[in-house]
């Protein structure tokens, strides 16, 4: 599959990197001449300029692209490169920042195909999401950590609250969340816990049960 990547920043780099290892074609857009230098350095095609330039995003081969990751710092840049590839039937993902309001997040959504803030998922999310995958099965995974997906009942603590507030025990966190009978996809702002939710942990395997006990409400040894 061939990707162009707008931004070679944190997480543009690592996002086309990971990509270009799993053997996808990968063009990278930015405004910075330094940028574009380092990318050309590590074996990445790479055009000079603003990614919200269609003239930019037609030489980097826009038209024959499957996907458009738009993930530099500013929103106004991802959103107008994406509603570009959008009119290219190009698949597009959008970064945003956490505090991304409920507001923006309607206005925009029309207009992308995902929208990540990968300041708290990191850039594996963006290329997931990419990819057209959801977030039921995570293969990138370190041997550390154990995933689990644990289903929140009525009588829940967390009942109501935004998903990305939600604190676990030790390091875990969610890294995905689905409606009752819905593929599970990452947890923007605006998302409350609703009876029947699901959740997608990763966790220490000595945790994994603390966690589960404290998204269901249970005493630990329940």
């Amino acid at each position: 599959m061939r990707f162009i990547i707008v931004g070679f920043g944190r997480v543009g780099m690592r996002n086309a990197r990971t990509l270009q290892s799993e053997g996808h074609d990968v063009v990278v857009v930015d405004y910075s001449r330094d940028r574009i230098k380092r990318a050309k350095e590590e074996g990445f095609d790479a055009i000079e300029g603003s990614g919200g330039d269609e003239s930019v995003l037609r030489e980097a081969g826009l038209e024959e692209a499957d996907g458009l990751g738009a993930l530099t710092g500013d929103i106004n840049t991802n959103f107008s490169a994406c509603v570009i590839g959008d009119a290219h039937d190009c698949r597009t993902v959008l970064r945003v920042n956490e505090d991304f309001s409920e507001q923006l997040y309607e206005r925009y959504t029309d207009s992308v195909d995902e929208v990540i803030y990968p300041e708290r998922l990191g850039a594996a999310g963006a290329k997931t999401a990419l990819l057209g995958g959801d977030f039921t099965v995570i293969a990138d995974l370190t041997e550390r950590l154990s995933v689990a997906s644990v289903t929140i009942p009525d009588e829940s603590p967390v009942m109501d609250d935004r998903v990305i507030d939600i604190e676990l025990p030790g390091d875990a966190r969610i890294y995905a969340h689905g409606r009752k009978d819905e593929s599970m996809t990452i947890p923007l702002p605006q998302v409350r816990v609703k009876p029947g939710d699901s959740v997608a942990v990763m966790a220490d395997p000595d945790r994994l049960e603390d966690v589960r006990s404290t998204l269901r409400g249970e005493s630990a040894s329940a």
